[in-house]
């Protein structure tokens, strides 16, 4: 989403020469939240550019009905779906059709939306994402509750046995990337602390891996 949308294969390409293994996508529907971004062709552009530099699809679906819609983002090529489940009332039904797709699943979860939300299926998922901001906008502030979330969600899934991976999305920039990963997430979402600058994708990406080092964790 905070990518040059003139440029978006060549950011990807030079994302991918930075260091990133995984490439975010923000589709939203204008209806879950309130802004309108990109969808299923974007993502089949994407796919070669993928394939060709070994980066995951990750497509995190801001969108109401997301079950409509899975089998068309899995043919054009995502690695991982993401639903809210705030949208998603058949939550248990809608991982179970993502793995038919032979696509990862993770659920997300707003702010204000209590980890409770995942108890019954985070055993089955291979992502939880945490929104550290009021999703729909880039260039939000990180929501600071957040790291407290996120590690109580890191002793859920220990504590059940989850495989699920932790991933943080919303305001993360270097000055708080450290305190993210030390709070217990593995996979770090940065639009606007890596593309809305004048400063080159590799220099910002320098940056955060540098404030990760100082940190008691790494970007993955």
């Amino acid at each position: 989403m905070a990518c040059d949308f003139a440029r978006l294969g060549e950011q990807v390409i030079e994302s991918a020469e930075a260091g990133a293994k995984v490439i975010h996508i923000d589709v939203m529907d204008g209806r879950f939240v309130p802004n309108i971004s990109i969808g299923i062709p974007v993502v089949a552009a994407l796919k070669p550019i993928a394939e060709q530099h070994d980066l995951i699809l990750d497509v995190h679906l801001m969108i109401v009905e997301p079950e409509r819609y899975l089998a068309d983002f899995a043919s054009a090529g995502a690695d991982v779906l993401t639903v809210h489940a705030e949208a998603s009332p058949h939550l248990h039904r809608t991982i179970q059709a993502i793995h038919d797709l032979d696509v990862a699943a993770g659920v997300a979860l707003n702010p204000a939306t209590p980890l409770s939300a995942l108890e019954e299926v985070l055993p089955m998922l291979q992502l939880a994402l945490i929104m550290s901001v009021n999703p729909g906008f880039g260039g939000q502030s990180y929501i600071t509750s957040a790291s407290s979330k996120i590690s109580r969600l890191a002793k859920m899934i220990k504590d059940c046995g989850s495989q699920a991976v932790i991933q943080v999305d919303g305001g993360i920039k270097s000055h708080n990337v450290a305190e993210v990963a030390a709070a217990g997430a593995s996979l770090l979402v940065s639009g606007s602390g890596v593309f809305t600058s004048a400063t080159p994708v590799a220099t910002k990406m320098n940056e955060l891996n540098q404030a990760l080092a100082l940190g008691p964790s790494r970007l993955v």
